[in-house]
């Protein structure tokens, strides 16, 4: 967000909704309070000459010291410690390389030999050995530095020993393992397996060997350490005492001087905490005088500015929430001054709605009622999604992507929750039926309003997707395919709710579905199970349960190829439910099967050849 162009010590900037913050209010009388503090301030002056004196003698001694704790420090944190470190990643790293051969040789030895994870644990090996050299060199450097720096007491004899055992274990022994090591993996290579164990068992000696070494150089490098360490406190201690000494002199001169300045520094300090306590209950249309110009004003001018950025805050929210989805807004702002995590795979529920027709349904409308038709229809159509804890993810002309899922609903309940907002979806359909003529003006609609709804579950990755000029937090994969493709397969069986058996799986506990067809959808291989929500648990009507039995004894039947059956118990579904989609769409298509030859290749799937 912008910062504010004016400084309101020298304009009295406005708050919003606000009058101007109070200006700076000018000392009545400075010659009166010169006068007034003149012998308070000759006593001070007095003092401050003679303590001049002695905090110069003091003060350089102090500097002097503090340097030196300074140049001590320094070398403690920025080579001592590394170089312990970088000795303790190496001791690590050689076990890792030893772990990485061991998997070398098992992968090899196994039957049938893992040859990819052989060149895998290989590469990994050969990495491992790298780090073992670089991470001692780096201790080496650090430890020749040590001992080169003149400015800083050290015992560079014992150094200088590490320093020469250091390149003694990273060289002869890492030779005699590299040897030992190439030697081994031409064995494997040749299947000697029985020679290739005992060329481990030598390696893991000279590992034993060459990690002891090490060891006993990190004992003693730990011995430099503390060594160093207890210089840096002896120090310490000595500028600690001094700074004791001068620190109490300071501060009974100090108390007299706050005592004659407490009082105006109480008033507005004050005022800072009637602010403060403002803002921590959410007003934050208030704002705080500014009476004076030292720090305290500083202070509560950037009180006042920091109330217009939070102002700004929240209006960005609210405005947020109008264009994506508020939860979404809500945690991209709390994101604010740290990294939008990447990418994260996650199971989700994906849902995609349509208006049936919608080409048809808007000729005849000007550009201004086909955005007010569209804006009402997205706004109706939005409540349920949002009251049932979705995401709206985007409005696609007519269309609505949203996603139910972690953080922002309960995994174990997402589909439920989804299947929920579009059955309330369905039921909002006679009230905007009723609405829309009246919204345009018109007596009826050009065309007759419904919409089609798919619904998937599956894993997808959500996280900020986009370019650096734009980023649009989303969720992308199969499952988003599918939801859509399951939205558009609508239209061929004349439903108006179609899941994925992965939803209709996960949502059985609160809905009943009826499994409509095994579908191969445009764009995939593998056999899709679509299921219809026909109601709640325990709500379903005589009709529904009588569509539910009918129609799944049909389905088994069609899929056995018993066609006489399967069309009779179809017919008995479209009785118990004049006019249902799915079974006038498989009695049309049990017709044309008839004539076809029988084939051994039938599963009872149906290939979907467009979108």
């Amino acid at each position: 967000m912008s910062q504010p162009t004016s400084d309101p010590l020298q304009s009295g900037g406005s708050k919003i909704g606000q009058p101007p913050f109070e200006r700076i209010r000018p000392l009545r009388n400075p010659l009166g309070w010169f006068a007034s503090w003149r012998s308070i301030r000759s006593k001070i002056v007095a003092v401050a000459i003679a303590l001049i004196v002695f905090m110069l003698a003091t003060s350089v001694a102090s500097m002097l010291m503090s340097a030196t704790v300074s140049i001590l420090l320094e070398e403690l944190t920025s080579r001592y410690v590394p170089a312990y470190g970088h000795l303790a990643r190496a001791n690590v790293r050689s076990l890792e390389r030893a772990l990485a051969l061991r998997r070398v040789a098992a992968a090899k030895m196994q039957v049938p030999p893992d040859d990819e994870g052989y060149e895998v644990q290989l590469r990994i090996a050969a990495e491992k050995g790298s780090d073992v050299a670089h991470e001692a060199d780096k201790a080496r450097k650090l430890i020749n530095a040590i001992i080169d720096d003149a400015r800083t007491p050290s015992d560079n004899a014992a150094l200088g020993r590490l320093d020469a055992r250091i390149e003694n274990a990273t060289s002869e022994l890492r030779q005699e393992l590299s040897e030992e090591e190439a030697k081994l993996l031409e064995q494997l290579n040749a299947s000697k397996f029985p020679e290739a164990r005992q060329s481990m068992a030598r390696i893991d000696l000279m590992r034993d060997q060459l990690i002891r070494k090490i060891d006993e150089i990190r004992s003693d490098m730990l011995a430099q350490v503390h060594a160093s360490s207890s210089t840096v406190i002896q120090n310490q201690h000595r500028v600690l005492a001094t700074s004791v000494v001068v620190s109490l002199l300071a501060a009974l001169l100090g108390i007299g001087v706050a005592m004659v300045v407490a009082s105006g520094i109480t008033r507005p300090v004050r005022e800072l905490l009637r602010g403060t306590r403002d803002v921590e209950l959410g007003r934050l249309d208030g704002g705080i005088s500014v009476s004076t110009a030292d720090e305290i004003g500083e202070l509560s001018v950037a009180f006042n500015r920091m109330l217009e950025q939070l102002r700004k805050t929240r209006h960005a929210r609210e405005t947020f929430g109008r264009y994506i989805d508020p939860k979404v807004a809500e945690r991209l702002l709390d994101w604010s001054g740290t990294a939008v995590p990447d990418g994260q795979r996650r199971v989700m529920t994906v849902m995609f709605c349509d208006i049936k027709g919608f080409t048809s349904l808007s000729e005849g409308m000007t550009p201004q009622g086909l955005v007010k038709v569209l804006n009402f229809f997205l706004s109706t159509m939005s409540e349920p999604i949002r009251a049932s804890g979705g995401i709206v993810d985007k409005y696609i002309g007519d269309a609505i992507m949203a996603y139910w899922g972690s953080p922002f609903v309960d995994d174990a309940e997402q589909a439920s929750l989804a299947c929920a907002a579009a059955c309330e979806m369905v039921r909002q359909l006679p009230t905007l039926r009723c609405q829309f003529p009246e919204l345009l003006g018109l007596r009826h609609m050009p065309g007759e309003l419904d919409i089609r709804i798919g619904i998937a579950t599956g894993e997808v990755v959500a996280g900020s997707i986009g370019s650096e000029l734009m980023m649009s937090y989303t969720v992308m994969g199969d499952a988003v395919i599918l939801a859509a493709r399951l939205e558009s397969l609508n239209k061929v069986y004349g439903t108006r709710i179609l899941v994925a058996a992965r939803t209709a799986q996960m949502a059985r506990d609160a809905f009943e579905f009826r499994e409509v067809d095994r579908v191969i959808v445009y764009g995939h291989e593998a056999q899709t199970t679509v299921h219809e929500p026909i109601g709640k648990v325990g709500e379903l009507s005589a009709a529904q349960e009588a569509l539910q039995t009918a129609y799944g004894a049909g389905l088994d039947a069609y899929r056995q190829q018993r066609w006489k059956e399967a069309r009779e118990a179809f017919e008995r579904a479209q009785e118990s439910v004049p006019g249902d989609g799915p079974s006038r769409v498989l009695l049309s298509r049990i017709q044309d099967l008839e004539t076809r030859p029988q084939t051994t290749a039938w599963d009872g799937s149906w290939r979907m050849d467009r979108k």
